[in-house]
């Protein structure tokens, strides 16, 4: 592999892009999130039939007038990712899809 990228010392290193959250897997614990200097995902809610309704704020009242079921992390600001790859290795479900910087399209 090959990497236009170092690190302070010169070391070699290949950034790898939070590209995508697997809605069926993921469980919604936040983890991802709380690690993400960068706010490249937020939690949405999900209804019964699996459909995102909507980004969760937080706000306890906020049920998406019943409808909600659970909730997921989704990939909604994908160009913030610095490729750190903090969030994947706090998932405890290893849901999300990562891409080196070299394979990326410009």
């Amino acid at each position: 592999m090959t990497s236009a990228f170092v690190t302070r010392d010169g070391s070699k290193w290949m950034p790898q892009y939070l590209t995508a959250i697997d809605g069926t897997t993921c469980i919604g614990c936040g983890r991802c999130f709380k690690v993400c200097s960068r706010e490249v995902m937020h939690l949405y809610g999900v209804d019964d039939a699996g459909e995102i309704l909507g980004a969760c704020d937080g706000e306890d009242d906020d049920d998406f007038d019943g409808e909600l079921n659970r909730m997921i992390m989704v990939v909604d600001h994908a160009g913030r990712c610095v490729g750190c790859g903090a969030c994947a290795r706090v998932c405890p479900k290893n849901c999300q899809t990562h891409v080196a910087a070299d394979k990326v399209a410009a």
